[in-house]
């Protein structure tokens, strides 16, 4: 019998290839669709592809006739490494929780929705998978374009059913009118591992690490002003000093702030850091959340309204631009913070800013627009030392004059 792994747990894989992959962890128990629900519950999982809901409650909605099931692992974050890293090292795992759900929810289709990275390292699993017999779904690959909007649950559905991967209008939830009308399951691939791990060794055990409102590990990408950059398996409420100082090898007073959960979430100056833990209960109080596991550092020599300003240039030219917020409202606001960034900021530019995110926050097609709100939001309240100094053409960060530094493209 195989001893569950303590830490890592995902990343507990000792190979890539399917002997290796039940040597590790071994076969996978049969699937009891009532019962597999009870444990996701019972467990606290919750989902790791950025929203954060309730594992259970999602698989749970799913009922009506000839259900779909979609693991996505676009990532089309660019901070973003997890999914492409689980794909490599676990597939089997991956590719086990899929087909756990699939069951548990009578699937009569079930896909996985790639980023074109991913795509051999997934054909061969599955190939493996189906020459042993393990493929009772007959799962199809779908490769995702490389934009920022093709991971979003409704343009995966778009792409699968064949158009655009594009975010749509959502009036009635997946779970219930998803892929072709019929009733949809999208998961994150990583939350699918996890349901791999939990048929095989229990509630109990998936929440004896972690913060108990929200139970287990997470993977975390870390990226930006560390020494250390890559993906690692954490428990859930991980200090963040920890993050930085063990995982990041970086002084925390290296780093003057962090951005948490990637293009669409939270700005945290380094004095929040203190105590503060990575989970949903932990970042609460700072208007912040995991997202999908991305942990960004700011160097003190690096500005936060230039990082900010290339970051909102970026989601600008990626969004669908389907509705009004995305066409007008998000390229007005990158030209806002390049000026802010590169020009001489003053209380008008700022107070022009804050009407541009309001005017676009809540009132998109899809969840691109307040995404970005978020971002320029605690953009402002995290570098409110940095434009009170570009107020007066200097910049704390670099202590040069604020024009004389401006790129001629500042997006990248």
């Amino acid at each position: 019998m195989n001893t569950a792994p303590t830490m890592p747990r995902l990343l507990a894989a000792n190979g890539r290839t399917l002997a290796d992959h039940h040597e590790r962890f071994g076969l996978m128990p049969a699937v009891d669709g009532p019962g597999l629900i009870a444990a996701i519950d019972e467990a606290g999982l919750s989902g790791r592809g950025g929203a954060g809901f309730p594992a259970g409650i999602k698989l749970a909605a799913v009922s009506g006739p000839k259900p779909v099931v979609v693991g996505n692992a676009a990532e089309g974050e660019p901070l973003s490494r997890k999914d492409a890293l689980l794909i490599k090292r676990a597939p089997q795992l991956v590719l086990d929780g899929l087909e756990a759900v699939a069951t548990a929810v009578n699937a009569d289709k079930v896909f996985l929705y790639l980023h074109p990275d991913a795509v051999p390292a997934a054909t061969k699993a599955l190939e493996e998978r189906r020459a042993a017999g393990l493929d009772p779904h007959n799962i199809t690959l779908v490769e995702a374009p490389d934009k920022f909007v093709a991971g979003e649950e409704s343009a995966a559905i778009r792409r699968i059913e064949g158009g655009p991967a594009l975010p749509r209008d959502r009036v009635v939830i997946a779970a219930v009118s998803g892929v072709r009308g019929r009733p949809t399951l999208v998961n994150n691939i990583e939350t699918l591992a996890h349901v791999a791990l939990i048929a095989r060794y229990g509630a109990e055990w998936f929440r004896s690490v972690g913060d108990q409102d929200d139970p287990g590990t997470m993977l975390v990408t870390l990226s930006g002003a560390f020494d250390h950059h890559g993906v690692v398996e954490v428990p859930t409420g991980t200090l963040l000093t920890d993050l930085i100082s063990h995982h990041g090898g970086t002084d925390p007073r290296n780093v003057s702030a962090i951005l948490v959960g990637g293009y669409h979430g939270t700005w945290l100056p380094a004095n929040t850091f203190g105590g503060t833990k990575l989970s949903r209960t932990g970042l609460k109080h700072l208007g912040a959340t995991p997202g999908a596991g991305i942990i960004h550092a700011l160097g003190t020599t690096e500005c936060g309204l230039v990082r900010s300003a290339e970051i909102v240039g970026y989601l600008a030219d990626e969004g669908a631009r389907q509705c009004g917020p995305c066409k007008k409202g998000l390229p007005r606001l990158a030209e806002l913070l390049d000026e802010l960034a590169y020009g001489r900021a003053n209380d008008p530019l700022v107070k022009e800013i804050r009407r541009m995110v309001r005017l676009v926050d809540g009132r998109g097609a899809c969840r691109h627009p307040d995404g970005t709100a978020r971002l320029v939001r605690s953009a402002l309240r995290a570098f409110a030392t940095d434009i009170e100094a570009h107020h007066h053409a200097r910049c704390a960060a670099a202590d040069v004059l604020v024009h004389e530094s401006r790129p001629q493209s500042p997006r990248g």
